[in-house]
């Protein structure tokens, strides 16, 4: 039976790695975006602009026809032309705060939404949403990063009620927030000096890697926040 993916947010450097990935494993692959379509022939590609809710749910419906069985949600800003990630409280802006909650809470939370009804119906389906290590409260020994610790923790609790909730109603769905671990994306690249030697992954790596964890992922892991290797991370 072949594999059907979509990937929210695939226009991202490691979603638009994951639907070359998939693509490449010869699965039906669709892609929802903000940006333009990029060429493959073996990708459906669907640009939503975000302008309204409605105008999103019909392009969930429609890649839903594909009855994907597993999902990533990629959406998420760390860094913009507008702000770096804060050092101290100090700097922290209410307006960025508010734009990073948008993009990594909001967003997502937006087409969980929308993609809930599925979740509830779909047999073994699986929903990998991307967090960040950092965004874990029990790992947290450094501080800093308000903006997107705090975003990335909402995000994963986004996670958590939406894994109960499913799975009154599907007992076989895995929801999940996942830590791509570090890559060598847009996101990466003010952070990337002082790395240990090997962190820094590729992004067809991590593409490889996370479609690992998807295809191992259970029922049993629904609503966990997970690493790169599987392996599970403290909220």
């Amino acid at each position: 039976m072949t594999q059907s993916v979509l990937i929210i947010g695939g226009g991202s450097g490691i979603g638009w790695a994951l639907a070359q990935h998939y693509a490449g494993c010869d699965a039906k692959v669709t892609v929802i975006s903000r940006q333009p379509a990029r060429q493959h022939r073996a990708i459906n590609w669907l640009q939503d602009s975000l302008s309204t809710e409605a105008a999103s749910a019909n392009l969930v419906a429609e890649a839903l026809r594909q009855q994907p069985d597993t999902i990533f949600i990629c959406n998420g800003v760390l860094h913009d032309d507008s702000a770096m990630p804060e050092k101290t409280i100090r700097q922290l802006d209410t307006d960025i705060l508010a734009a990073r909650l948008a993009s990594n809470v909001q967003v997502p939370a937006r087409y969980m939404k929308l993609l809930f009804s599925y979740l509830c119906k779909q047999p073994q389906v699986k929903l990998l949403a991307l967090s960040a290590k950092v965004g874990s409260i029990g790992d947290n020994a450094l501080g800093g990063w308000y903006s997107y610790r705090i975003s990335k923790a909402a995000l994963n609790m986004l996670i958590k009620n939406l894994s109960i909730e499913v799975g009154r109603l599907n007992k076989t769905a895995a929801i999940v927030s996942i830590h791509p671990g570090t890559t060598d994306t847009e996101l990466s690249a003010p952070f990337q000096q002082n790395l240990p030697a090997g962190q820094l992954q590729s992004p067809d790596a991590t593409a490889k890697r996370l479609a690992s964890v998807a295809a191992q992922l259970t029922a049993e892991q629904t609503g966990f926040l997970l690493n790169w290797d599987g392996s599970t991370l403290p909220w």
